[in-house]
């Protein structure tokens, strides 16, 4: 389990890996919140407490955007398969795994952390294809800003939902794996045991 658990973090530390800079385009921070719409949401408006944005540029902001929102997917991916795991679900090997998520990960065959690894490589590929389409927005990797753009309000809203969400997810999942390593406890009450 803890070498899972240290993969896990390599693999999503490499989300944050700088990227190389073909072109020196500077922009500044605040002509970049100005004309980005997506992300900037009430009552925060554009949060970014670290000041990890400053002195970025456009390609970088766009990969730590394109970052978050994949990472925000994945953990609302994970929430999801968590609670089916936790209420006994399990839709490969016959439900014999375990219901504790990091259990059933343990009992997980190598032949499941293959294909885990493959659909996972295959995704990574196919988006790095995407990306090299004409007018690719990050994380657009459907195409819909082909038929709509930022300034459709209903669209925006959307966006500004799924990186709502992703962001609740992100840290709901870090505290399911909290709860269930410190207290062996994977059901759906968060830290059940410092309220009993």
């Amino acid at each position: 389990m803890k070498l899972a658990l240290i993969t896990s973090l390599f693999v999503s530390a490499a989300a944050f890996a700088p990227i190389s800079q073909k072109s020196s385009s500077q922009t500044s921070l605040a002509a970049w919140k100005d004309e980005t719409v997506v992300g900037i949401i009430a009552p925060t408006g554009f949060f970014d407490p670290l000041g990890l944005s400053k002195g970025k540029s456009d390609e970088i902001m766009e990969f730590y955007r394109e970052a978050e929102l994949k990472n925000g997917r994945v953990a609302m991916a994970a929430c999801l398969g968590w609670y089916l795991n936790a209420g006994g679900v399990h839709p490969a090997f016959n439900s014999e795994l375990s219901n504790n998520p990091l259990e059933a990960a343990q009992q997980l065959p190598l032949v499941g952390w293959l294909q885990v690894f493959l659909g996972c490589g295959a995704v990574e590929w196919l988006a790095e294809q995407i990306k090299t389409r004409p007018g690719y927005k990050p994380g657009d990797l459907l195409g819909a800003s082909y038929w709509v753009d930022d300034s459709d309000e209903g669209w925006v809203d959307y966006q500004n939902k799924e990186l709502s969400n992703g962001r609740l997810a992100m840290v709901a999942i870090m505290g399911m794996i909290t709860q269930d390593t410190l207290y062996g406890d994977f059901s759906d009450q968060i830290f059940k045991p410092l309220v009993q």
